[in-house]
């Protein structure tokens, strides 16, 4: 079947065309660089990780942009209180955040910063101003008349029929459900950060930055839009009054947006403690895929109610893939083949990628792959698994982890890093000892276990268990599970 999804535009679920038959062009509302992510933003930024995978999967070209906001209000406010200038307070929380994604496999988009768009946002403030959709106030600052665009609201869906014009707002934030003149150029306060331009100095309003940023590297008019539903009001919707107020063509032909989620089914919030960054979680000792696993594990479109259980049991699948994948790729299999199984690989791969095309119902094409794993596993232990059956299910498994990448085993290293960071934060007491358990299975590279596990082959075929178990021992305490199989012995980073 086609790629179908849900657009916000038109509350229905589409057939995805993109405009040229061969490549998707997306733009995605990246992160406001004046904090560590937490949990809920990473959600929606491997939702759209997923879809960019899913495109490249459906054979398309991905022109994947996303902007790092390291101009707003808070940026602003936090590095005056710091004494330190925009680009120095800014630059750390870019550089984690994209350490954090790159942590949970999200392949990094091209990135575009705001700060380095200010002449073309003036530009496109003056454009405005000269069409008399925009205006000067008397301290500098440019404000979008919205009037001037009926179908404001049509993304959002709200009613503002009866909206006065010349009331404004110039905060870059705001959840009002009544619609204001919103700031495309704020006029320098004393002691803020500003520019100079043509249009006198000051900074960008965040809804301007985006619409330059996208248009600039998209066109005019491209294929998707992506964010949070956070940001379908006021955001999506003033880039859309601006851009299409500008340009008079269409902004974006799907609008896509991942909703919150919940943490042990409340509201995340500081003040309930209940508010975690991807770094809090790897403290305490969670692994990067597991994360990645748990927050993939509901669609976009549905609420997920992020818990600690959900999370051990995101961790057991995970793991259960990877043996399964090992299963496969260590076992000694009679020749031949069975029709049984060689059936069930193709038809796996069918029914997951069924699943993804249908609005990238995720919860379905991993129940899928879980399902071939069952099975599978039933014809290993029932000896029905042949030697020409294990490439079709390790197809049908590289093209699962095309989509979710969880299945390589590279968390230890990236929880060394974070643990790293901990210390030269001086957040020693933060640390867990399972993290620190996770680490010390790092320290031993692959070969220096196999060696290992050459010693526990040696004594078990001199029948001397004794030095095998010590052994085996040995490598538990370094997070190393040794697993005695009738296949054989296999050994994995716990």
């Amino acid at each position: 079947m086609p790629l179908r999804l849900y657009n916000t535009m038109s509350l229905r679920v589409e057939e995805f065309r993109p405009l040229s038959d061969h490549e998707v062009r997306m733009y995605e509302c990246g992160p406001t660089v004046y904090d560590y992510g937490h949990i809920g933003n990473f959600r929606t930024f491997v939702a759209v990780d997923i879809l960019h995978r899913v495109f490249r999967q459906s054979g398309y070209t991905v022109r994947h942009v996303m902007n790092i906001t390291d101009v707003d209000d808070r940026i602003i406010r936090n590095a005056a209180r710091d004494g330190v200038t925009v680009q120095q307070y800014t630059a750390k929380y870019e550089k984690t955040f994209l350490e954090d994604a790159a942590m949970l496999n999200i392949e990094q988009p091209n990135l575009v910063h705001a700060t380095k768009h200010i002449p073309e946002m003036a530009e496109f403030v003056e454009k405005l101003v000269h069409k008399g959709i925009a205006y000067r106030t008397e301290d500098g600052s440019y404000y979008f008349r919205i009037a001037k665009f009926p179908e404001y609201g049509k993304l959002s869906k709200k009613d503002f029929s009866g909206m006065l014009d010349g009331a404004r707002v110039d905060v870059d934030e705001y959840d009002k459900d009544s619609a204001r003149d919103f700031a495309l150029w704020k006029a320098p306060k004393p002691g803020e950060a500003s520019w100079q331009t043509a249009i006198g100095p000051g900074r960008p309003g965040w809804h301007l930055e985006c619409s330059v940023m996208s248009m600039a590297e998209l066109g005019e008019t491209f294929d998707l839009h992506a964010g949070g539903e956070d940001l379908v009001f006021p955001h999506h919707e003033n880039e859309i009054a601006q851009s299409e107020s500008l340009t008079g063509k269409m902004f974006a032909h799907f609008w896509f947006h991942a909703r919150f989620l919940l943490v042990e089914g409340e509201k995340m919030s500081k003040s309930l403690g209940n508010f975690f960054t991807l770094r809090d979680l790897v403290l305490k000792g969670h692994k990067p895929s597991s994360i990645r696993y748990l927050l993939s594990s509901v669609p976009y479109r549905n609420q997920l109610n992020f818990t600690f259980d959900g999370l051990k049991q995101a961790a057991v699948s995970v793991d259960r893939l990877r043996n399964f994948r090992l299963r496969l790729s260590s076992g000694n299999f009679p020749a031949g083949a069975n029709p049984e199984i060689q059936k069930l690989g193709s038809e796996t791969a069918v029914r997951m990628r069924d699943a993804l095309d249908d609005d990238l119902n995720t919860a379905q094409a991993q129940a899928a792959i879980f399902e071939m794993v069952r099975q599978a596993n039933a014809a290993f232990d029932a000896g029905k698994m042949k030697k020409d059956d294990v490439a079709p299910l390790l197809e049908t498994l590289a093209k699962f982890d095309e989509v979710f990448a969880v299945l390589d085993d590279d968390d230890a290293p990236k929880m060394k890093r974070v643990l790293d960071w901990a210390v030269a934060e001086g957040r020693d007491k933060d640390i867990s000892e399972a993290l620190r358990e996770a680490v010390a299975s790092a320290q031993l590279s692959d070969s220096a276990v196999e060696s290992k596990i050459a010693e526990v082959k040696t004594a078990r075929a001199a029948h001397d268990f004794k030095t095998s178990d010590r052994i085996r021992a040995e490598l538990l305490e370094a997070g190393i599970v040794v697993e005695i199989t009738k296949d054989g012995i296999r050994w994995r980073r716990r």
